[in-house]
């Protein structure tokens, strides 16, 4: 299969009290079709995230909203557009950056987090932003090396 290109088409989720932001890579196609960050049913992102905050798992979109602006988070990705084959970060081509500089100027946030280590490569290559990331393990469907457990283990830091 080709590399494909990919515009970000997602909305970073932010408001004014957001400080901590939580950066993957490029929205998976799965992302793309639901129309809202970590959108796969098998991906643990949500699980984890209400797990650590001991709330419930938001289902909906509103609920997913609601949950970031509630305990200070932001959700975007490390890039704008892309090359690549399906959800396969290894796959990537001709990253371009999203301007993550301009998100922490709208916002209170101080810590960035990245979910993977290609997250945290193209931060670091792409992104050229004040505040260093600090690396989260991906809980993609794909990263099954790790359990549960450990990624609340991992994710406990955001709180």
């Amino acid at each position: 299969m080709e590399p494909q290109y990919i515009e970000h088409t997602l909305d970073p989720v932010y408001d004014a009290h957001s400080e901590i932001l939580i950066l993957g890579t490029m929205p998976s196609p799965k992302s793309r079709q639901t129309g809202f960050y970590y959108g796969h049913p098998q991906n643990r992102f949500w699980k984890v995230l209400a797990a650590v905050f001991n709330e419930p798992v938001p289902e909906t979109i509103g609920e997913k909203k609601e949950f970031c602006h509630r305990n200070h988070i932001a959700l975007w990705d490390t890039l704008k557009s892309c090359r690549i084959t399906g959800a396969s970060d290894a796959t990537i081509k001709d990253p371009v950056g999203n301007d993550i500089e301009g998100l922490l100027k709208k916002t209170r946030i101080s810590r960035v987090f990245v979910t993977g280590r290609k997250a945290e490569q193209y931060y670091n290559e792409c992104c050229h932003a004040p505040v260093p990331c600090q690396y989260l393990p991906s809980p993609s469907p794909a990263n099954r090396q790790i359990s549960f457990d450990d990624l609340k283990k991992a994710y406990a830091i955001l709180v």
